[in-house]
Formats: structure tokens, sequence, C-alpha cells
């Protein structure tokens, strides 16, 4: 009898311990959802302002995403929409959701399987008007989908810059899309020509300088040649007709 009651007390005792851990697990969960909010929203808000070239160390970045507005984009009207709640839209999951999103078939050359119905964007504006826009992208590199950013000049031509804040391509190879060197080549180049079409391209090599077409040309990453298409693909797609091509069109004219 003693027995039975010493393992009765084992498994009592047990439970108790699974109860109470279970407790201090969901309330802890609970009181550092806020923190762990904030420091998604900060690290957002970082990467937003460092592919636009608009963040220094030691800068304030609350302070210096003050002057930047969200915006979704509908992407089937190239048109600023008030279909989704900024706050709780993400763009994963849409991708994951065919309510939310649609199938590109043959036109999904960045590999981004389906494309979110709605993105959003990130406008600077200024006293003088509109300044600079920051739009999301992604594509798949050697390894993993490379997720990032590339912001554009009043214009809507001029590269300002671009970053990927995510990725997992091998660190000197194609991990070199980190480099702040290779990066710099995206500033000031010019994603579409005079007909207004995308142009903006990774080559194979070293950009000719020599050659007219070089505004719209970026050095491929020696040893990466399947990031370096990666990447190539990507820019073509999301500035591209399927992807941000009509709403900037749209915005350049006054419509979006």
């Amino acid at each position: 009898m003693a027995s039975n009651n010493s393992t009765l007390k084992t498994i009592k005792v047990a439970l108790v311990l699974c109860i109470v851990c279970s407790v201090i697990v969901s309330t802890a969960a609970v009181l550092l959802r806020p923190a762990q909010q904030a420091n998604k929203d900060l690290d957002r808000k970082t990467n937003v302002l460092a592919a636009a070239g608009m963040l220094q160390k030691g800068d304030d970045v609350n302070a210096k995403f003050a002057s930047i507005t969200a915006r979704a984009v509908d992407l089937a009207t190239g048109k600023f929409t008030d279909a989704v709640d900024l706050d709780s839209y993400n763009q994963r999951k849409a991708s994951k959701d065919p309510e939310l999103s649609v199938d590109l078939g043959d036109a999904d050359i960045a590999k981004i399987g389906r494309l979110p119905k709605y993105m959003i964007v990130y406008v600077v504006e200024g006293d003088a008007g509109l300044e600079k826009i920051i739009l999301p992208i992604k594509g798949y590199g050697l390894w993993s989908t490379l997720y990032g950013f590339v912001a554009l000049e009043a214009d809507l031509n001029t590269v300002a810059g671009l970053g990927f804040y995510e990725h997992a391509e091998t660190p000197g190879l194609g991990g070199e899309i980190d480099n702040p060197l290779w990066k710099a080549q995206w500033i000031g180049k010019k994603s579409y020509d005079a007909n207004n079409k995308q142009a903006l391209t990774v080559v194979r090599g070293k950009v000719d300088l020599s050659r007219s077409e070089s505004i719209h040309e970026i050095d491929g990453l020696s040893g990466a040649t399947l990031t370096s298409r990666g990447v190539d693909n990507l820019i073509k797609f999301w500035m591209g007709e399927n992807g941000f091509s009509p709403f900037l069109s749209n915005l350049r004219a006054g419509e979006a």
C-alpha cells in the first residue's frame, strides 16, 4: 500500500509541476509580448531606414522613422488601398492564403511562390512632397529566400539604396549581398530606361562603365552566380509589370 501511495504522490507532484510550469510559461509569454512586438517594430524600422540610406550609427531609429508613412498598395490596380489593416497585415502569411494571394505560374521568375495581393510600402515625405519610396522585395537565391527593401528617389527611377535583412546565403560568397561596397553600387543606378521599361540588372562579372547601359547594371558577385541570378530575377520581377511598375507609373502620374 505504501508503494502505491508513493507512486500516486509522484504522479500528483508531476502533474502539479506541469501545471505550474505551463502557467509560468503562458504568463511570461503574455508579459513579454509587448516587448517582443516593440523589438519587431524597431527591427522593421531599422531595415527600412538602412535600405534607404537614412540611418547612421547612433541615430534614434524612431525619430528618424517619423518622416516615413507606411501605405498598402493593391498590386492589381497599382494604387494605394485601405483594404488591409497596416498594424495586423502580414505579407508572408498573406502569400500562403489563396484569398489574399495569386498564383504567378510562369511569371514567377523570382521563385516566390504566390504573390500577395497587397504589399506594404514606405513613403518618405518632406516639405516639398515625396522624397523617397521604399519597396519590399523578396526572391530565391541559392540556398534561401532573400528578404529586403529597395529604395527609390523622388523621380521613382533612381535607386537610393538596397539591403537584405534576412537570408541564408553562403558567407563570403552569396553572403556578399551584405557587403557595403557591393550595396553601394546600387545607389544612383536607374531602374527604368527612356521608354519606362524595367532595365535594372545584375550582370555576370564586372560592369563595363564605358557603356551607356552601365547606368542600369550592377556587378555580379564573384563565385556566387546563382545568388547573383536570384537577385537579378527578384529585381526584374518586383520592378516589372507583375510587381511595382504599375504602381510607380500611377504614382509618377499622380494617380496612385
